[in-house]
């Protein structure tokens, strides 16, 4: 499992490293390093494509067939010419000038910035949709800055990692960077988890998908994903757009896709803002618009959203400048405008949106009336990376079945979540299997749930219940633990780190599997064998009669109710006799801090 926060870091120490030997700003500095991690990304996907290409190839004379553009091309992937892969600038002389080198356009390279250059330059070639996108700035710093970030890079976590890795990095410098950046623009990386959430349920599979504020393509790279996992083609059955005001966004996007060999349209810049414009023509068009909008923006303009349609159920609230104060009822109009007669449409939204006031209210009343709300779902805190404000997830279905025209289905989940660290949760990927198994029951897809049970037993592999398993690993976890303490104490010094290791695996190990037997025990004891209910505290099927009694609120917590406590398995007298022994030795250690200050005070005569 590659920690992510560990890998984070090291980049961050390498672009302070690109900062300090650079007189680039914060919102220029990013560029370069991104550029560079995007290029290992890029080779680690090429060597696992070629190794696929090897496998078959035929030979002549005894010799394998080298691999060619066209190889890559066929399976949708990004080809990297010999100057352009990553292990040939890795290992460069630190002397250029030596090697004679020349570029593309017959120019001799006498430093590293400029191989790094036409490097970018020979990627471009390859992808119509990279012209012009990648950073080629690199003659700006010193050889001695450049090899070393290309060490730095060279991570074998980065051929581990999948999913929107760019955008996640992009993200962590904009807060550790220019947060004015993230609060100026609005530009939030959207989480993984609710991304996957998004497409889980929209489960798109051929047409038109479009994000009208795309970032840096994590709802575009995850739809292709999860269309390749079912066994078609990606960039055969679906058309992608997107939409981003922020151009550097943009080229994060069209990088990202590029390496997962997606294919694309993306517009970017004052025409592509999503508010006033209409950048590939898509009202009505769209069988999928998924999106993490900026929340809560104002100042904007009224008659310039007017005159650009797209408001079915009419303008939000005006200010007397003539300005929109809160633009999340502009989004949200625009989602649903975009859908065609079978179109489904899944995005996050501040959670303040489902029950907002005045010609919100108005808006969300015509919506529900229209009968295409199919599913709203509440995000608790710290989801998100550099804010840890909670979210909804909305979903709207225009082919939604006639007997389900009259009901949205409401998941509070802002209880129900994975703490990553202090300042983050997740949904784990068991988590989205069971949020979305809710979904599956409402929808009468049984066989789904059905399949998921499954898999939850074959993995377990024991004919007891969940619960029953439950507690046989709690068992096994606390002997396992006893059984540590006991073999750390009996060994030498020097082997005691080495003993906790060992036995610190088999622990992981071993609660990994508790977590498993935990969320399928928390997924049966709620749904048996497969039939959708309403759970107090969970979910609830609610009619549009019961909305308009709530005043057309979209809350979920106002039908779902309030969960009974649960049982969390923890022994109160043993986990108040751990604590005890826990603030006993931070006692113990405060004193001792407190003597060796005593001490020094008085050396220095104090």
């Amino acid at each position: 499992m590659i920690n992510i926060r560990k890998l984070e870091s090291e980049l961050w120490e390498s672009a302070d490293l690109l900062r300090s030997g650079s007189k680039l700003t914060s919102n220029q500095y990013c560029m370069p390093v991104l550029g560079l991690i995007f290029l290992r990304y890029a080779y680690s996907r090429f060597k696992m494509v070629e190794a696929e290409i090897l496998k078959g190839r035929p030979s002549r004379g005894g010799r394998i067939l080298p691999v060619e553009a066209s190889d890559f091309a066929a399976k949708s992937a990004l080809y990297l010419p010999r100057e352009a892969q990553y292990d040939y600038l890795l290992n460069l002389p630190d002397d250029i000038s030596v090697m004679n080198l020349v570029n593309k356009d017959g120019h001799t390279m006498i430093s590293l910035g400029e191989v790094v250059n036409n490097a970018m330059q020979l990627i471009e070639d390859q992808s119509e949709q990279l012209t012009g996108i990648l950073p080629k700035s690199y003659a700006d710093f010193s050889d001695e800055i450049l090899s070393e970030l290309l060490r730095i890079f060279n991570n074998s976590a980065l051929n581990e990692v999948g999913g929107d890795i760019i955008g996640r990095i992009y993200e962590y410098f904009l807060n550790k960077f220019a947060k004015n950046i993230a609060s100026d623009d609005g530009v939030f990386f959207t989480p993984k988890s609710l991304v996957k959430m998004i497409v889980n349920i929209i489960e798109p599979s051929s047409g038109i998908l479009f994000d009208p504020a795309c970032g840096s393509g994590g709802m575009v790279i995850q739809s292709g994903d999860f269309v390749n996992q079912s066994g078609m083609n990606a960039n055969s059955t679906m058309t992608f757009y997107g939409q981003e005001k922020v151009e550097y966004n943009a080229q994060l996007c069209l990088m990202n896709m590029a390496v997962h060999g997606l294919t694309g349209v993306i517009q970017s810049g004052d025409e592509a803002n999503s508010f006033y414009q209409d950048a590939h023509n898509l009202n009505g068009r769209c069988d999928y618009v998924m999106a993490n909008p900026p929340f809560n923006v104002d100042k904007v303009k009224s008659e310039s959203c007017e005159s650009a349609g797209r408001l079915p159920f009419g303008m939000p609230s005006i200010n007397k400048n003539k300005e929109i104060g809160n633009a999340n009822y502009l989004w949200i109009s625009y989602f649903y405008s975009y859908l065609n007669a079978h179109g489904r449409a899944g995005f996050v939204m501040a959670s303040s949106s489902t029950d907002s006031q005045g010609k919100d209210k108005d808006i969300r009343e015509k919506l529900i009336k229209s009968g295409h709300v199919d599913i709203m779902i509440s995000v608790g805190n710290n989801f998100f990376y550099t804010k840890s404000l909670p979210c909804s997830l909305w979903f709207f279905d225009k082919g939604k079945e006639k007997a389900k025209m009259d009901k949205v289905l409401f998941i509070d989940a802002r209880n129900y979540y994975t703490v990553v660290d202090r300042t983050l949760n997740e949904w784990s990927d068991w988590q989205l299997k069971n949020l979305n198994a809710i979904v599956w029951l409402y929808r009468g897809e049984i066989d789904k749930y059905s399949r998921l049970m499954e898999e939850y037993h074959t993995i377990l592999g024991s004919e007891e219940t969940f619960a029953e398993q439950v507690q046989v690993f709690l068992e096994k976890e606390k002997s396992l633990k006893e059984e540590a303490k006991k073999a750390v104490e009996a060994v030498e010094k020097r082997e005691k780190k080495k003993t906790q290791e060992e036995y610190n695996v088999k622990l992981a190990e071993l609660s990994e599997m508790l977590t498993i037997a935990k969320e399928a025990n928390w997924l049966y004891e709620k749904f048996g064998d497969g039939v959708y209910v309403d759970v107090l505290g969970l979910c609830k099927a609610a009619t549009i009669a019961e909305i308009e009694e709530k005043g057309w609120s979209l809350t979920p917590g106002a039908y779902v109710g309030v969960a009974p406590v649960e049982e969390d398995g923890v022994n109160f007298e043993e986990r108040m006799t751990e604590i005890h022994q826990e603030l006993l030795a931070l006692q113990a250690e405060s004193n001792d801090l407190m003597d060796i200050i005593s001490k020094n005070m008085k050396e220095m005569g104090l």
